[in-house]
This record gives C-alpha cells, sequence and structure tokens, in this order.
C-alpha cells in the first residue's frame, strides 16, 4: 500500500466532485477455478485498490455524504482461517491503514443500505462486472439484472474517472517499474526464439519472471506467430524459420500497476527484405505517431495521423494507392490496422474501462468514430500532462477480411487486391509502448525502451 494519506487524500479530492447520498465500493471475492477451495490468484477490484488500498477479499466500502462518513465492512478472521490462512490484521487494523477508523461486520451492509433507503437516500454504486456482486446489488437495492449496469451512477462514474485518469507521481513511479519488469519478459523473449521451440516454452518463462517480481502478467499472455489474429493467446505452434512472433506481453506490480507492450521477433534471427519492408513503416508509425503526443492534442487526431503514415508506406510498397487522406478518413486502410492507436492505462491494462470505455476515452468534445477500425480507438479524447496510453500501430494481412473486401469490392480505387494477396500468409506486426503525456510533451515509460529498431532485435538475438 502507499502512504496512508494517499487514500485519505483521494478520498477527500472524489467528495468534491459528488453529491449528497452513499456512494457504494464493492471489493472483489475470491474466484473458485474448479471448486469453491480452489480458487485463482485474488485481484481487489482497482477503484477499491485506488480509494482504500486494501486487497484483501470480501470487502465493501461507503462514503455517506450526508453524514460525512467513510466506513468499511468486513468481517475480521477466525480460528478456521487462522489455521489455513496463518495470523491476519484485524478489519480495524487494516482499516486504519487507509485512514478509515469506523468498520462494521460485512452483514450490517444490508442494514445501513436498507436503513438510507427508507429515508428516500439515493445509493449510488459503479458498475459490477463480476457477477457475486451483481447478485449482491440485487439483493441491496433491488435492482433487475438486466439494468444494473444502466442504473449505475454517471455522476460517480465521472468522478472516479477524472481522479484515475491523471497519475500521480507515486503511480508513474510504480508504471515504471512494471515496464522495467516487461523489458526483462521481452528481451528474454527475443533471445528465447528459435526454430524448434513451442511458443508455450516462451511464454512460460515471460510469465515467470513475472511472477517472479511478486505479481502475476497483467493480461493473458499474447506471444504467437499467427500474428494477424489481433488477440491470439494460442501457444500450441513449434516455431520455424521464416515465423514472426508477435508478443504483447505487460507486468504487473504487486501495487497493481501495469505495463503493456508489443514487440516482434524473426524466429530465423534475421528479417527477410518483404518482413524488414513491414516492419519498418509500422516502426515509421510509432515513432513519429510519439511525437505528436502532448497536451493539447487529441489522440483521435494522433491515430489519424498514424495511420496515414501506415498507408503512405503500404502506398510505397503497392498495396495502397490513391488519395491517402481520403483514404484513412473512409477507413481503408483498416483492412491492415482493424483496431485504435491505444489506450489508457494504470492500475488496470485497460484503464477503467468496468467503468464504460466511453467515459474514459471521449468526452463532450470528442465522442468515437463510427468508422470501421477508428471506430475501435479506446481513448480519443485531448492528452493532458498525467495522461498514460499505450501507443501501438500495427499492419495485419488477415485472409478472411482480405477475402471479405476483395469479394464486395470495397474500396478498390485505394487497396491493390492483387498486391495484398502476396502477403495474406504474412501475418501480422504490432509495435507497442507506453507513454506518459508530460507537461512540454512525452516519455516512453520504464528505465529504458525494450529494443525496437530493426538492428536492435536482430542483435539482441544473435
Amino acid at each position: 500500500m502507499f502512504k496512508p494519506e494517499v487514500y485519505k487524500l483521494r478520498r477527500e479530492s472524489l467528495k468534491k466532485d459528488l453529491q449528497k447520498g452513499l456512494y457504494l465500493f464493492l471489493g472483489n471475492n475470491e474466484t473458485p477455478m474448479n471448486y469453491p477451495d480452489n480458487t485463482y490468484h485474488f485481484r481487489q477490484d482497482s477503484s477499491f485498490l485506488y480509494f482504500f488500498g486494501l486487497n484483501i477479499p470480501g470487502m465493501a466500502a461507503i462514503i455517506d455524504i450526508d453524514n460525512d462518513k467513510e466506513i468499511i465492512f468486513a468481517n475480521d478472521v477466525d480460528i478456521d482461517d487462522i489455521i489455513w490462512m496463518g495470523p491476519q490484521a484485524s478489519v480495524k487494523e487494516l482499516a486504519s491503514k487507509c485512514q478509515i477508523f469506523e468498520t462494521y461486520e460485512f452483514s450490517k451492509l444490508s442494514d445501513y443500505i436498507s436503513d438510507a433507503l427508507k429515508k428516500g437516500r439515493k445509493v449510488n454504486y459503479l458498475p459490477p462486472y463480476k457477477h457475486d456482486n451483481m447478485i449482491l446489488l440485487h439483493s441491496l437495492l433491488g435492482i433487475n439484472f438486466q439494468e444494473m449496469k444502466t442504473k449505475a451512477s454517471l455522476s460517480f462514474i465521472k468522478a472516479v474517472v477524472k481522479l484515475r485518469n491523471i497519475k500521480e507521481e507515486i503511480e508513474i513511479q510504480e508504471i515504471d517499474k512494471a515496464c522495467d519488469i516487461g523489458y526483462q519478459m521481452h528481451t528474454i523473449a527475443m533471445k528465447l526464439a528459435k526454430p524448434g521451440i513451442v511458443e508455450r516454452q516462451i511464454a512460460g518463462i515471460v510469465e515467470g519472471i513475472s511472477l517472479s517480481y511478486g505479481s502475476v502478467p497483467s493480461f493473458p499472455i499474447i506471444l504467437t506467430k499467427n500474428g494477424q489474429t489481433l488477440h491470439n493467446h494460442n501457444h500450441d505452434n513449434i516455431l520455424q524459420k521464416g515465423d514472426l512472433i508477435l508478443h504483447d506481453s505487460g507486468a504487473q506490480t504487486p501495487m497493481f500497476y501495469a505495463s503493456d507492450n508489443t514487440r516482434i521477433v524473426p524466429v530465423s534471427g534475421k528479417f527477410t527484405q518483404k518482413q524488414k519492408e513491414i516492419y519498418q513503416i509500422v516502426l515509421n508509425a510509432i515513432n513519429g505517431s510519439i511525437k505528436l503526443m502532448k497536451p493539447g492534442k487529441t489522440y483521435m487526431d494522433i491515430h489519424l495521423q498514424a495511420s496515414e503514415i501506415l498507408a503512405n508506406g503500404l502506398k510505397e510498397l503497392g498495396l495502397m494507392k490513391g488519395n491517402i487522406q481520403e483514404a484513412v478518413a473512409l477507413g481503408a486502410h483498416a483492412l491492415f490496422m482493424p483496431h485504435g492507436l491505444g489506450h489508457a492505462m494504470g492500475l488496470d491494462v485497460h484503464d477503467m474501462e468496468d467503468l464504460g470505455q466511453i467515459n474514459v476515452g471521449y468526452d463532450e468534445k470528442i465522442q468515437p468514430s463510427k468508422i470501421f477500425g477508428t471506430a475501435f480507438l479506446r481513448f480519443g479524447r485531448e492528452l493532458k500532462p498525467g495522461h498514460v496510453l499505450t501507443n501501438e500501430p500495427g499492419i495485419y494481412f488477415i485472409p478472411e477480411l482480405i477475402d471479405l473486401w476483395n469479394k464486395d469490392r470495397k474500396f478498390e480505387e485505394f487497396i491493390n487486391y492483387n498486391k495484398v494477396n502476396e502477403f495474406r500468409d504474412f501475418g501480422g506486426i504490432r509495435l507497442e509502448d507506453d507513454i506518459l503525456i508530460t507537461e512540454t510533451g512525452n516519455r516512453i515509460l520504464g528505465s529504458k525502451r525494450i529494443p525496437i529498431s530493426i538492428e536492435e532485435v536482430e542483435d539482441i538475438m544473435k
């Protein structure tokens, strides 16, 4: 945990944007893998962590604006817990670590909320994503499951997003640590990629590095020779000479802050000429768009400019043609990059998307595009100091998408399908760095950038 006053100050800042009523925070519970006592590694809800810092299952908290109270609801351990798990701090001791001094047994949560409802007071909550918390909310508030997300308090959501979107210095330090672990995860993967190796042998070692630093990876590792599948979690392929490995992974620190990076390596240790040409286009896009990231710019504009860099490079290779600005505006480039340039990152690798991605990445000024590809941009709003985002352009040759567009003669004024079909077995290339927006521009997070140029990648694989 951070120092107790950190959590107190965060709650005080939050309360400035809250109206009267009750504000309910539900922590997470243990999640069984296959029977109740065999659980997945516990991970607390990120908003609960942000405001209370306690990575303990079976907790809830209330900020009661009307009565100026902050309360934690949880049960002390009993002798059975101690036998199996060892001595543990009391709820009061735990609550004091985040400067809360009023605690009740968890069963009292229902009484507290019931009393508030009888008095006509409003109970505000954040959108639930765990089924057990949905059931609890239904029990506490009587809300139908189908309406649970739509009836969540939008003002509460926006107040939380407003704080969490701008990272404090202590948070940035944690993300730097996560990126440094990620550096080791990626560089060891580069050294291990050899013909005859099964993908899971590398993925297992990469995950082990994260675990050795005290926490699990920030998301399930993507490590595959089939990089044209954007989120490919299969690790069964045997690597062969000529393959490209797309490796997208990140670390989570013991304080639960994330990193998220992607690199490409040639299994043979050297890129072919064809691979170099596509790789260099993506490299130009990531380097070119990072230079544009600074306060006052919208990430929507930077996404479109990165897309133009990609499309111009593809035009030079004969894969695209015509007016590139027009092609990008209409979404023709999305045949090759059917996703957005990046997303917010922090306590969650896709930060706060449980609160509604549109509330995190967009606002009244900047709204999501409806054009395929750009519609999947998760963060489009104006950049401000303290924002942390990923920057991850890519070029993918997805045979099924190529065939669908070719059949419909879609954007044939911008796409040379005969040339594209020469690349249909190419796979995909994505490069990704984690970026902090500063007062004057940006910096790549972590002590040093993971090898990314063609020369750097080939050199580390020797």
